[in-house]
């Protein structure tokens, strides 16, 4: 369905890239106004802590806590801040940024840091400290504090940006990643001993580092990750798509823009990843924009080197201590996958003392990006998968079943002998399975693994043009060939679709680990009922 037409509303400019709130509203860009929980924010506490993906709007949140404590009203004009604050009181502040990375090469991070201590130097016009080396780089950064409180009559603020980039930039090298973690950690030491100075401190990243690693002693900052009330701070909510980018919508399908893209949610308000709308709107297209701008090849090679059952990523339970943090030392992947925003919060289930998250994909492009990335790596080749997904679109789209069992025999047979010899993925039982899953789940289709029946749980349901596709994997040296077919029969899988009068394939494959192919391959169809025009 279309989106409903807007021409009485003016199109603006899109923000692409943008992270300056001054030039996002001299330019005449829409805005998404997050400053009435800005307020709601700094009226309730001083010192935070926020982990969001990467392009989710930190930098832009960043900007627009410093243009607001320096006072400057006039970006403000219109939004929710503006009657709230006052404008009286201006306070320095000091803004430390590591979004452009750092060389692991010899003094790189310290480098970085000395750059970032003597551009807030200059632009509160303060001196260089008397007696302190430049190497001390802790003292420098406590001196700056002291000296802009002294100056200004007022607490500093301290606001930083992606905390946490010089580690994850280095994290397939611990030794380099703890180098650059021993580093950050006597900077941010430096906020502990000089509380008296500070009025606000918000620090940003993209994944929560233990307190005891990165933050000893830092006990008062609090981890607004997963506060609901804040769920929405970065990203844009359905209601700000519907009303603040109205303009845009005429010729695009809002349902399509849910499921592309809508999703990720921190126990609040579901949001979009803003780099992906604002793509999306300029382009005219659906695409895996934010997928395609990094996905970091160690994560898909840690996520492979557990031998992952891909259709169990979807669905992950786990702890939130153990997704909100992790350490060089202890790279857990569903943490990693969580904080990085391949996963998304689905459920909450809690006890006194516990609370257990079930995870989710957010949305289509992260399922069907993800899964693409890991059949590759399942393949052992990066071209194997691409010709054979579209083929699978192709033959489901004509409904041409028979056609089913030649394309994954050529798959699997097309894997190549040595990548078997050198990896022991194809040794655990769900590697078939996953294998025949992530093709699926490449394309977006509605695929629900597992899917409970009062008789029992299908392996896979396909739901796609129509027609219901159901299906039971089997490895034969582990049961008798021929029984997986005879099971979707015997326990009556199909039951559960007849009401919605389609066409239903009940497909039973058979893996043999000796053959390392597809060997058995069973279909029964059940034809569609007269009154499914009725019932669709």
């Amino acid at each position: 369905m279309n989106a409903p037409a807007a021409a009485a509303l003016p199109r603006l400019k899109l923000p692409v890239g943008l992270q300056s709130l001054a030039k996002l509203r001299s330019e005449h860009c829409y805005y998404v106004d997050k400053t009435g929980l800005i307020l709601d924010l700094i009226e309730s506490g001083t010192h935070y802590f926020l982990s969001r993906p990467r392009r989710f709007g930190k930098s832009l949140l960043i900007d627009t806590f410093k243009e607001l404590f320096e006072g400057n009203r006039p970006l403000f004009e219109g939004l929710a801040a503006e009657s709230r604050w006052d404008w009286s009181r201006r306070y320095p502040v000091i803004r430390l940024s590591f979004s452009g990375g750092v060389s692991p090469a010899g003094t790189g991070l310290a480098q970085r840091i000395r750059d970032n201590l003597r551009v807030n130097r200059e632009s509160l016009g303060l001196p260089l400290p008397a007696g302190l080396p430049d190497d001390d780089l802790p003292g420098n950064f406590a001196d700056l504090i002291r000296q802009a409180h002294r100056s200004r009559g007022e607490r500093a603020v301290v606001l930083i940006d992606e905390y946490d980039k010089p580690i994850l930039d280095n994290i397939t090298d611990p030794v380099v990643a703890r180098q650059m973690r021993e580093g950050l950690k006597d900077v941010y030491a430096v906020l502990k001993d000089t509380d008296e100075h500070l009025k606000f401190v918000f620090l940003t990243g993209v994944s929560k580092f233990s307190k005891v690693s990165l933050f000893s002693g830092l006990n008062n900052l609090t981890d607004l990750t997963l506060d609901p009330r804040y769920s929405a701070l970065c990203g844009y909510t359905d209601d700000d798509v519907d009303t603040v980018f109205a303009p845009e919508l005429p010729g695009l399908d809002r349902e399509e823009i849910r499921r592309w893209y809508n999703g990720y949610n921190w126990l609040g308000t579901s949001v979009y990843n803003p780099f992906d709308l604002l793509l999306l709107f300029r382009n005219r297209q659906f695409r895996p924009y934010w997928f395609e701008t990094g996905t970091p090849t160690f994560l898909v090679d840690l996520l492979a080197a557990r031998r992952p059952f891909t259709p169990d990523l979807g669905r992950i339970v786990a702890t939130d201590t153990l997704l909100s943090t992790f350490d060089v030392e202890t790279l857990q992947p569903e943490a990693l996958l969580f904080q990085a925003g391949y996963l998304t919060i689905d459920s909450v289930w809690e006890i006194p003392g516990r609370r257990e998250l079930t995870l989710k994909y957010p949305n289509l492009e992260v399922q069907a990006s993800l899964n693409d990335s890991l059949l590759r790596h399942l393949s052992g080749s990066a071209e194997i998968p691409e010709p054979q997904i579209s083929r699978l679109y192709r033959v489901l789209l004509a409904g041409d079943v028979p056609a089913l069992r030649p394309l994954f025999h050529a798959f699997f047979a097309s894997i190549p002998h040595d990548w078997y010899r050198r990896n022991a993925l194809s040794g655990f039982e769900g590697y078939y399975a996953s294998i025949f899953y992530s093709h699926f789940a490449a394309l977006g289709l509605d695929v629900r693994v597992e899917d409970t029946t009062n008789k029992g749980r299908i392996d896979m349901a396909v739901l796609f043009g129509g027609v219901v596709w159901l299906f039971e994997f089997k490895v034969v040296e582990l049961t008798p060939q021929g029984h997986a077919l005879q099971q979707l029969k015997d326990r009556d899988y199909a039951g559960k679709y007849r009401d919605r009068g389609e066409p239903i394939h009940l497909i039973g494959v058979e893996f043999s680990r000796e053959d390392r192919n597809v060997v058995g391959f069973e279909v029964e169809t059940i034809p569609a009922t007269r009154d499914s025009a009725a019932v669709r």
